[in-house]
């Protein structure tokens, strides 16, 4: 697919880190109307815009999302893989959606649309805005969301809760201190979340914890007036469940502010491919898409490779994504 990877390629050229998806927005609009689709900008806020495109009133909508991850490198070829930041995710699912999509309509299957979303990368501001604004002349039976899954078939998805530790002290010279330390508060609270639990489900397995930054204190001889962690957890269970978790180990001196929950997704999966679906840990828009049906998740390129330097598609799981996309966008179709 020599003119597709061109095609590719141009769209890696496109720097379009969160917050900047404009350009690649405008990019792939003006590809599908090339195709014949119709499209439509929705707007999300000022400057950033989800794009939405169909053939007919579309009963299958293909998914995924505009923005990339920091920082932003270009396309390379070397041998038989594509390299540059959104080559797997998620510019090159959203090329074989299309590629897949126009074989449909050429066929004569127009049940088809096309949902690309702003801010998958940090928020999911643009999915939640499209599942709350999105026309009622949208109403899919089937989305099928691109993210690279090695070409398989994901049964599940982990949900996420996401906050911040934050400690309070005194400040004063180490060698006298008033106390508290907000590094030692801080570091008593993170040694009691880590040793704890987070969950275990039949299908999604163990939740896991992560703290991913933490900051804090002055200097080596001085007691730590403040400090601060940042506190990941993928869940199998309910965000409340996670929350009260959390706040069972907290101290007086140590508060924690909840950012971001979402609870587990459960994916459907094609009969032919149930015996090979793994569960993932990676985020997804999926779980802010409650009006647009029954979700699959499926891409090409592997997730190790994605948020890398080295970030890169084999060309041959491109190819096998276009076809697993049409065929089973034909499968879900026939189906009453």
């Amino acid at each position: 697919m020599p003119n597709a990877l061109d095609t590719l390629c141009d769209w890696i050229a496109i720097d379009s880190v969160t917050g900047h998806e404009g350009d690649y927005g405008d990019a792939l609009a003006r590809h599908l109307v090339g195709l014949g689709f119709g499209v439509e900008r929705q707007d999300v806020e000022p400057g950033r815009f989800n794009v939405l495109s169909r053939a007919d009133e579309p009963e299958l909508v293909f998914c995924t999302h505009l923005d990339t991850v920091p920082p932003y490198f270009g396309p390379t070829r070397k041998g038989t893989a594509i390299h540059g930041r959104g080559a797997c995710d998620a510019k090159g699912p959203a090329l074989a959606m299309i590629e897949a999509a126009r074989r449909l309509v050429a066929s004569g299957e127009r049940r088809i649309g096309f949902l690309f979303t702003v801010g998958e990368e940090t928020d999911g501001g643009g999915a939640q805005h499209a599942n709350k604004v999105t026309s009622e002349r949208w109403k899919p039976r089937w989305t099928i969301i691109g993210e690279p899954t090695d070409n398989r078939f994901i049964r599940g998805g982990k949900g996420v809760f996401k906050g911040t530790l934050s400690a309070h002290g005194v400040a004063s010279h180490s060698s006298r201190p008033l106390g508290p330390s907000a590094i030692h508060e801080l570091v008593h609270v993170a040694h009691h979340l880590l040793e704890d639990g987070w969950g275990e489900h039949p299908l999604f397995g163990k939740g896991t914890l992560n703290l991913g930054l933490v900051q804090g204190g002055l200097a080596s001889n001085v007691v730590a007036p403040a400090a601060t962690a940042s506190v990941m957890v993928r869940v199998v269970e309910e965000p409340r469940a996670v929350e009260a978790r959390i706040r069972a180990h907290l101290t007086k001196d140590v508060e924690f502010t909840a950012e971001k929950s979402y609870g587990p997704v459960e994916f459907f999966v094609p009969d032919a491919h149930r015996q090979d679906a793994p569960v993932v840990a990676f985020g997804t828009d999926a779980p802010w898409l409650t009006r647009f049906g029954t979700r699959l998740l499926y891409g090409p390129g592997s997730i190790d490779d994605a948020h890398t330097d080295h970030e890169r598609l084999a060309v041959d799981s491109f190819e096998r994504a276009v076809g697993e996309y049409e065929r089973t966008a034909r499968e879900l179709l026939a189906r009453s």
